[in-house]
């Protein structure tokens, strides 16, 4: 299997979560974990890991952010409806039945938002009856996310996360909330459910339980893990327990602590006793004085297919059959002698301890995978040595057996199988981790999905309003269009009044000048310019009673003063002036109110050289 390589960097932020907010991500898969976590620091636009937990240093609020993002919470009632039908059909029975009239304990670990903790206290009332079950009924549902599990608190849901419900069961189970388009669920019925913070690899397990439900959380942890919260549901289960597991995980693991009851489906049951090995078998007992045809026997001892030799009870060889002598080197000479004096003796094991075991314990004594390198063409083989006392019919020990098997074959056929077994195993891990990893891809992809959707449905509502703008801004265009229209009208008609008040105020063989009720010019023709010398740009604005010019306008500031009080509806003054030649003139000056209803605005001078 690969490896992963450990980035420092990485453990260090993982050891400041544990430490800063008691989350130990340490158990959970790296590609998954990593994954996650670098998408959280794209959307943030941060790319090292020491850079993010600066990051968390300085914005605690970002640690809900983040395990919203890690601990992928997507779950829903009756998730895999299958697998619900087989529990409730063949399971639930079984555990009523173990259960009598005691109390029924059930977990959901990892239980998110609560739907299958719901779930299931909907299948226990099913099976039980409402008043039964919340006499009888206790469910313990836990997660490691508070925030998840304040919603699962609530047991209030809507109308999308209830789809799978069938109209009965949803009618049946939640109640509307105040009219409005969220269900909670009965609250008669609640409160047989549980729920608490729990940590599935470092917290102590709930124990005594009937069913343990736990879907689609071990495939976030490494094998390890896994291995060590098996190991706490196996002792937090009942002995006549059942666990249900999510589609993606299975118990390569913990094969020996569970049995499988619905393998397609998850559902497993706890194994409570141990495997038993068989003893191994007892030896053959050779009784001296035994009827039968001793010729016969030894005949039959000669040609059997395993060396085997026999050695009275003071040491000395007393038989040897073909095999043993051909293979051993053991002769004819050889029987009689002391065992210890020949090469059997300790090649290709040490005979003389074994057979003395066999002796004192009168027990069979077996020594296996025993290498030997034949002599006679260099082959290594593999030898299974059994020492076996003989007994007479008294009971006392006359002797000793040893044979000695060729188990070659059989250690090369074990030795394959180990090895295909490892590569099962292995496969079949590798397959679990792939599954797994597909499952939490699916569930990230889900996830993603659901955010999608959400991004979609603002987008189309900011869409929408985006339009209703548009078509505001097309009124307000056009509303402005018609006031520009109206403006351009104004002013056509305004410039052909000016115009008009020009071609007036030019066919007056007399200077005019228009002063406001502050005496600041409005008007000066074109007669005024040629009468004393000043443009009328040089004059407009300006204070008539202090234009230097060849007028003493001073001594016109009674009349004018009289015209804007309303004192005089017109009047004449001659003044004696000098025009803008130079030239001494008699200037006459009439004055008259310029008034709009009824209202006076200002007056108006009229100013002729009284000569001409």
């Amino acid at each position: 299997m690969s490896t992963q390589t450990v980035d420092p960097d990485f453990e260090a932020l993982l050891a400041y979560l544990n430490s800063s907010r008691g989350f130990d991500f340490r158990a959970y898969k790296r590609s998954t974990l990593t994954r996650r976590v670098e998408r959280r620091m794209q959307m943030l636009g941060i790319e090292r890991y020491l850079d993010y937990v600066d990051h968390l240093e300085v914005h605690p609020e970002e640690f809900g952010f983040l395990f919203d993002m890690v601990l992928i919470n997507v779950t829903e009632f009756f998730r895999d409806p299958q697998s619900w039908e087989r529990l409730a059909e063949d399971v639930l029975p079984q555990i009523l039945s173990n259960a009598g009239d005691r109390p029924i304990r059930a977990w959901s670990a990892g239980c998110a938002s609560g739907e299958e903790a719901y779930t299931l206290a909907i299948v226990l009332a099913e099976a039980l009856g409402t008043k039964d079950f919340q006499e009888r009924v206790k469910i313990y549902a836990t997660d490691v996310d508070e925030d998840s599990l304040g919603t699962a608190r609530l047991g209030n849901y809507g109308e999308k996360d209830l789809a799978l419900l069938t109209p009965e069961i949803r009618e049946r189970y939640f109640e509307p909330v105040n009219g409005s388009p969220v269900f909670s669920f009965r609250k008669d019925l609640r409160r047989s459910v549980i729920f608490g913070r729990h940590d599935l690899t470092n917290d102590a397990p709930i124990s005594r339980l009937d069913l343990l439900i736990c879907r689609n959380v071990l495939m976030y942890f490494n094998a390890e893990a896994q291995a060590r919260v098996l190991t706490r549901f196996h002792f937090g289960l009942a002995e006549r327990g059942f666990l249900f597991l999510g589609k993606a995980e299975t118990l390569l693991t913990q094969s020996q602590a569970f049995a499988p009851v619905d393998l397609k489906h998850r559902i497993f049951a706890k194994v409570s006793g141990r495997v038993r090995v068989p003893p191994p078998e007892g030896p053959a007992a050779l009784a001296a004085g035994e009827t039968g045809d001793r010729a016969l026997q030894e005949a039959a001892f000669g040609v059997g297919p395993v060396a085997q030799i026999v050695v009275d009870v003071h040491g000395t060889l007393a038989s040897a059959n073909v095999k043993a002598r051909s293979t051993f080197g053991v002769g004819l000479s050889d029987l009689g002698r002391p065992i210890q004096d020949l090469e059997i003796s300790y090649r290709p094991v040490e005979l003389r301890s074994l057979i003395e075991r066999a002796r004192r314990d009168r027990a069979v004594v077996e020594v296996e995978d025993v290498l030997w390198t034949d002599p006679s063409d260099g082959a290594v083989l593999t030898l299974a040595v059994q020492v076996m006392p003989l007994l007479g019919q008294d009971g006392t020990v006359i002797g000793t057996s040893v044979a000695i098997r060729d188990v070659t074959e059989f250690a090369r056929l074990e030795d394959q199988l180990q090895t295909s077994n490892r590569q099962l195993e292995t496969a079949y891990e590798e397959l679990q981790s792939t599954n797994e990893e597909l499952e939490t891809t699916n569930e990230e992809l889900q996830s993603t999905i659901e955010e999608l959707e959400t991004t979609n449905e603002e987008l189309q509502s900011t869409n929408e309003e985006l339009e209703t703008m548009n078509e505001e801004l097309q009124s307000t265009n056009e509303e402005m269009h018609t006031i520009n229209e109206e403006l351009r009208e104004r002013s056509e008609e305004l410039g052909d009044v000016n115009s008009y008040l020009e071609s007036i105020l030019t066919s007056f063989r007399s200077g005019v000048v228009v002063v406001d009720r502050e005496l600041l010019v409005r008007v000066w023709n074109h007669w005024a310019e040629d009468l004393w010398g000043l443009r009328s740009d040089e004059v407009e604005g300006k204070n008539f009673l202090n234009l230097d010019i060849g007028l003493p306008v001073s001594q016109l500031r009674e009349a004018v003063r009289n015209i804007l009080a309303g004192g005089a509806v017109d009047g004449e003054v001659q003044l004696e002036a000098i025009n803008r030649r130079g030239k001494s003139i008699v200037c006459r000056v009439r004055t008259t109110p310029l008034a709009a209803d009824g209202e006076v605005r200002g007056a108006i001078l009229l100013m002729e050289d009284a000569g001409v």
